[in-house]
């Protein structure tokens, strides 16, 4: 028989209380707030989105399982909540004077963001299979409607369209996959799954819906072969969106794939661990090679978020706590270039150019020499060219697979990081070494160039400071 939880059982889920109630307060006072204030409606937002990254970052409400076991808060969660809120904050920053100039912002835009945002935190912190489908849904759907926010774009609705029907595709995969795990283990409960599955002999049923899980993961992830609904996503939604999709929600799906593989069918490592592996090698083989042949730059950077899930998935692959500490370690790194990499589209960007292709940025060396070396930080760092940030997530991730026992599969990461240089420097080529072209005017306000600007130096900064980041992983993993 269970009992009703009390304000002190409830005190874990104090982050997600605080966001979802301020997210309802929002939605209520933008019916109230005409379009020149509707500024107030974005910078409580922002304020919301850094009160909950305080209160994750900081333990407040402390550890524990609630809810008989659907909700777990422990030190893994509060590191992947906190990052969350913080890079969808920085994506409201960028968002507010893009979608404004096009006349696309509305106070929903903030207030669907901070929805997404509450099912990613309830995702981390899945502890049931019907936890693991809530936050997903909640979040799956709330970026749907961002990605058709332009709804006179036909590119736009396009893109918006396509991410639909294959995001119910995935969920649908992975909720047969769920069925089949529960149909196995007669539990919706990770814990009980796990030991379940430990305690039983293989099944196929079991085998089945671990493969299903796995697709559906690899969906969200947007991992090869299952990746078709990322470029035109990426290169159709407006780009602070695209900056949004493309960070925070890695995060939630490192979660996702950590607490359905290890914490639920942990005990079939040595299956899975295989399956993953392919994964990573499509993800980087396909990723580098198209890439290769992007003139648009943000189907050159979905390309590139492909084999960087690929990366990942090395981590993955590896097993084990250090393993893990590699791969969450590369998913916020990546989140963080990601954020930078469409923050250099938006900078540059005006009314009626859009700056996504390649050859926007001829010469903008020329023009602004201070902006090019931000974008030049941000694409060494995605590179993984020492002593930027990114070469030290792919090292952690390639020395987690050879301790995992996989050199060839850090073989194959090694050949596609140098595949991959080429792609990135082509753009710092075009900055430094061609004329300029057209008028490339970059933006003037000034919060969203200091924006950029923390977001691209912290590459360089967090590269010659990267202990304390990587120590946080090890330690969430530490128990």
């Amino acid at each position: 028989m269970t009992t009703m939880p009390t304000a002190a059982d409830l005190l874990p889920l104090l982050p997600e209380l605080v966001l979802v109630g301020g997210a309802f307060a929002l939605l209520m006072l933008d019916l109230f707030l005409g379009e020149s204030k509707r500024i107030v409606t974005h910078l409580l937002a922002i304020g919301l989105l850094l009160a909950a990254a305080w209160l994750a970052a900081a333990g407040v409400g402390g550890h524990g399982t609630v809810l008989n076991g659907m909700f777990v808060r422990d030190p893994m969660s509060d590191v992947l909540k906190a990052g969350s809120c913080l890079l969808t904050a920085l994506a409201l920053v960028y968002a507010w004077p893009f979608l404004r100039q096009r006349g696309l912002y509305q106070g929903e835009v903030a207030v669907l963001m901070l929805f997404a945002v509450a099912g990613m935190m309830l995702l981390i912190s899945a502890g049931n299979l019907v936890m693991v489908y809530l936050g997903l849904e909640m979040l799956a759907l709330c970026s749907y409607a961002l990605v058709a926010i332009d709804r006179d774009s036909p590119l736009a609705s396009e893109a918006a369209i396509k991410y639909f029907v294959l995001g119910s595709l995935s969920s649908g995969l992975l909720l047969y996959g769920l069925s089949l795990l529960y149909g196995a283990t007669g539990t919706l409960d990770l814990a009980l799954l796990r030991g379940a599955i430990a305690a039983s002999p293989e099944t196929t049923l079991l085998l089945t819906g671990t493969v299903f899980a796995i697709a559906g993961i690899a969906f969200k992830f947007g991992a090869a072969p299952f990746h078709m609904w990322v470029p035109d996503t990426y290169q159709g939604a407006p780009t602070p969106i695209t900056l949004f999709i493309g960070s925070a929600p890695e995060l939630a799906s490192f979660a996702l794939a950590f607490r359905l593989l290890e914490g639920g069918v942990g005990p079939l490592d040595d299956r899975w661990r295989l399956l993953i592996a392919g994964l990573a090698v499509a993800s980087l083989v396909v990723g580098n090679l198209i890439a290769l042949m992007q003139t648009n730059l943000k189907r050159m950077l979905a390309y590139s978020a492909v084999s960087h899930i690929g990366f990942v998935f090395l981590g993955f692959a590896g097993g084990n706590a250090g393993g893990y500490a590699a791969a969450m370690f590369y998913v916020i790194v990546y989140a963080i270039m990601s954020a930078a990499a469409f923050g250099a589209i938006i900078v540059l960007s005006n009314q009626g150019f859009e700056a996504d292709e390649i050859d926007d940025f001829k010469g903008l060396n020329a023009r602004s020499p201070w902006l090019a070396a931000m974008v030049l930080c941000v694409m060494f760092s995605l590179a993984g060219i020492p002593p930027f940030l990114g070469f030290w997530a792919k090292l952690a991730v390639l020395r987690a697979a050879i301790d995992g026992g996989m050199l060839w599969l850090a073989i194959v990461g090694i050949v596609c990081a140098v595949i991959g240089c080429f792609y990135y420097l082509r753009v710092v080529k075009v900055m430094y070494f061609d004329e300029p072209v057209g008028e490339l005017v970059p933006r003037r306000d000034r919060p969203l160039q200091v924006a950029f600007a923390a977001n691209a130096l912290a590459l360089l900064v967090l590269g010659l400071f990267w202990n304390p980041l990587m120590t946080w992983c090890q330690q969430a993993f530490s128990g």
